[in-house]
């Protein structure tokens, strides 16, 4: 279509006729003397602002509270689009803000709505769009704590979140507001097509395409149908889902309301009781800091064991914790943990069946999982939550209450799946080769630490002694794109190890390579091929896939002086939740970890290495205020008192 200059520059007569007054709302403010001496300026201003938006004046006292969201795109009544949104996950978000809002005015309170929409991780796999993908999520918690601010008059806040980055920012935000009332509605998950592929495969269909493993129309065929519903996040326990869960486990949301599905009325109905669970706070005089707790934190992390959830986790849970200003948890904390937690449930990508996380939600989600973790004495159950009652009182409610029976049963009738082999005892999933997800190695490449799902390896790799060990030669890249060009081309060979470097926070904002892991999942010899790299995975990798590679490479870090066809070692024990990423060698020689340390002190690192080229420079200010603040491990937060020490520092120096 070519457009002409006219219609760019031209508007229709009719339209010139433009009033300069208006009669204003009919009626008067509900002010009092009192208010005129002694109240400020702007919330006098304010409550001129809101009848001039329509809000009845007689309800202008009513007490105000405010609905943030990552809502994106544009519906029309009947749910068509207009304009798209980012993704699924916030694309029907608004119908949760509505829902929440209208039962805030029914119950005579004031709701004000605001957004700060979210980008998505899938639709920015292998572009240069995942180098502000983490780095997002900051500024979107600065944005969202700016805006609660900026309401001086709310008496609380609901915020309303789906997907990788919006939620997390959502709940680094809320957790920010310490004595203030504050409740937290997941954005739910997308349904599964009847026939077809689920959000995570189908982002593979370039890469088996390449292997002639389907068809173009194939793969245009289950592309068009894989989210098979409006909104929502991904079918998958990826970090969309992992993130609702650890919401829920903190005591943020209400209980069971994590992993509905979106758009339908029991998560409607979810948004509704999530106002009159704010409403209920602000009448208890609890708030944010009551609920979110050293106690809470460690609730949150025993869940993501036994969800077996996403690695994204260990950066996000930190920061929130950091936004209530509580302890942010180590590695040594979460081994701990993985280590005395039992993976329960069976999710996609982690199997051994893989259920898509609707069907976690119909066989109990989180309670029916803290049921179980509460019977082995793994839970505190004293916390608060923002039902305004205690974990425990909560779990009672759930044991015996018609909703667990009815959903329960639904699952059973309507797919033939027996809850509790989704979400199992101890007994059932040890008897079922469930295996505790998360492990961190260390070793001379990563002094500093390491993760990897051990979980998601393939099993007949496994030993009798339930270790996994590699040993092969390094193929090293230093962009993502390298790396995919070379898998493509068949030049990634059976027993390689992929070295992906300055991929961090320094290189490339800490990007996510879900494609890289997916391309080579498609390879014939894929299992016998490990990835180690300084960057993060997707919450669907899998594989022998080491990240967060710490110190990363261009952090001086040893994994940045790696050669190609060095040897090295990947040593993960299953049973003790140990392990180690090692140099044991070079092209000629195999000598040892040890020897290898010494040599990788006294090598120079690599010349190549450089950040992206298309590095922005807002992810290079990110990756500056990160390292000065506590750096991957520290959850990837801004401290100010750290920074503000950094730059005093730096000017006292020159």
């Amino acid at each position: 279509m070519t457009i002409d200059a006219s219609l760019v520059l031209e508007s229709s007569p009719d339209l010139y006729r433009v009033a300069t007054h208006a009669r204003g709302p009919a009626g008067s403010l509900p002010i009092t003397a009192e208010m005129l001496l002694n109240a400020p300026s702007g919330n006098l201003f304010g409550l001129t602002q809101n009848a001039g938006m329509g809000w009845e004046p007689a309800r202008l006292l009513d007490p105000e509270f405010l609905i943030l969201s990552t809502h994106g795109g544009l519906r029309a009544e009947d749910g068509t689009p207009i304009a798209l949104g980012f993704h699924s996950g916030h694309w029907e978000v608004g119908l949760l803000v509505d829902a929440a809002a209208r039962e805030l005015k029914l119950l005579h309170a004031v709701p004000f709505a605001g957004a700060c929409t979210d980008p998505c991780d899938g639709r920015t796999q292998g572009t240069t769009g995942m180098m502000d993908s983490l780095p997002y999520r900051n500024d979107a918690a600065t944005v969202l704590r700016r805006l609660i601010r900026s309401l001086p008059t709310r008496k609380g806040v609901l915020g309303i979140a789906t997907c990788d980055k919006g939620l997390p920012a959502m709940m680094m935000a809320l957790a920010s507001t310490g004595a203030l009332p504050a409740v937290l509605v997941p954005g739910g998950v997308t349904l599964l097509p009847e026939d077809g592929e689920d959000a995570g495969k189908v982002q593979t269909i370039g890469a088996r395409f390449a292997q002639q493993q389907i068809t173009l129309e194939y793969a245009a065929e289950v592309g068009c149908r894989a989210c098979a519903s409006p909104g929502g996040g991904c079918q998958f326990l990826g970090t969309a889902a992992t993130s609702q869960v650890i919401g829920e486990a903190l005591g943020l949301s209400l209980p069971h309301t994590a992993l509905a599905p979106s758009g339908h009325p029991i998560w409607l109905d979810a948004a509704r009781r999530s106002a009159r669970a704010l409403l209920r706070l602000h009448e208890l005089k609890r708030g944010v800091a009551d609920v979110l707790t050293d106690a809470a934190v460690r609730n949150a992390m025993v869940l993501h064991a036994a969800f077996g959830g996403s690695t994204n986790l260990l950066l996000h849970l930190p920061a929130i914790a950091f936004s209530a200003g509580l302890r942010r948890p180590t590695v040594d904390d979460w081994a701990a943990i993985n280590r005395a937690v039992p993976r329960l449930v069976d999710a996609l990508p982690n199997g051994p069946r893989g259920f898509a996380t609707v069907q976690v939600f119909l066989a109990g989600g989180v309670p029916e999982a803290m049921l179980e973790l509460r019977a082995a004495g793994l839970l505190d159950t004293s916390v608060e939550t923002v039902s305004g009652e205690t974990l425990d009182r909560c779990l009672d409610w759930w044991q015996q209450s018609e909703r667990r029976l009815a959903l329960r049963r639904q699952l059973e009738q309507q797919d033939g799946i027996d809850p509790d082999d989704v979400i199992m005892t101890r007994d059932r999933a040890r008897s079922r080769g469930l295996t505790p997800t998360v492990c961190f190695p260390k070793g001379n490449l990563a002094p500093d630490g390491s993760v990897i799902k051990s979980t998601a390896i393939d099993p007949s790799l496994i030993d009798e002694r339930n270790i996994y060990r590699h040993r092969g030669p390094a193929k090293v890249f230093t962009t993502e794109e390298a790396a995919i060009r070379a898998i493509k081309a068949g030049e990634v060979a059976h027993g390689d190890v992929v070295v992906l470097i300055c991929g961090g926070p320094q290189g490339a904002g800490m990007q996510e390579i879900y494609q890289v892991t997916a391309a080579l999942k498609q390879l014939p010899h894929c299992k016998h091929v490990a990835v180690i790299t300084d960057a993060r995975f997707s919450g669907v990798s899998t594989g022998a896939c080491v990240g967060h590679v710490s110190p990363e490479a261009l952090a001086g870090g040893p994994v940045g002086k790696v050669h190609d066809g060095d040897q090295i070692e990947i040593v993960i024990d299953r049973q003790r939740l140990t392990g180690s990423v090692d140099l044991v060698g070079d092209r000629e020689t195999v000598f040892g970890a040890d020897e290898a340390a010494r040599r990788l002190a006294e090598r120079r690192p690599r010349p190549d290495l450089c950040p992206h080229p298309a590095l922005p420079d807002d992810t290079r200010i990110w990756a500056a205020l990160v390292e000065a603040s506590g750096g991957v491990w520290g959850g990837c937060v801004y401290d100010p008192d750290k920074i503000v020490a950094a730059l005093e520092a730096g000017s006292t120096g020159v």
